[in-house]
């Protein structure tokens, strides 16, 4: 196989990917929504090992939550973003209630994670053009 045939082939997989977000990017932005918030309101005596630190876990969350809304753009997709953001700060409001720690630096991590998200799928935009479905 040559090289030409491999990338052509990435890229045909790659685009078809990014018409999935497309079509689907109501239902995974509220499929990642509910996880964020679920996560985030469950009391939980200690947080789980997993690689990475807090402010990393809550960047990426908000990043992946943003990145469909972003890559689809559709009508008032930036007003979607700022819901995103006040939720993130509702969240953070209401964590002490539910024996959980809100942090304003979380609601830092969480707004980094959102413009990530914008930047991310507007290279990918940028470089993979596809027309919306």
């Amino acid at each position: 196989m040559s090289f030409t045939l491999i990338h052509d082939e990435a890229r045909t997989n790659m685009q078809n990917l990014i018409k999935f977000i497309h079509r689907y990017w109501l239902t995974i932005s509220l499929m990642v929504l509910c996880a964020i918030t679920v996560l985030s309101l469950t009391p939980a005596p200690s947080l789980p090992t997993v690689p990475g630190t807090d402010k990393s876990h809550h960047f990426i969350a908000y990043a992946a939550l943003m990145f469909s809304v972003a890559l689809r753009k559709p009508q008032h997709w930036l007003f979607i973003g700022l819901f995103f953001l006040g939720w993130s700060g509702a969240i953070e409001l209401i964590q002490p209630y539910v024996n959980r720690y809100g942090e304003w630096l979380d609601l830092a991590a969480n707004a980094g994670g959102l413009l990530c998200g914008i930047l991310l799928s507007t290279l990918i935009n940028h470089f993979l053009p596809v027309r919306h479905p």
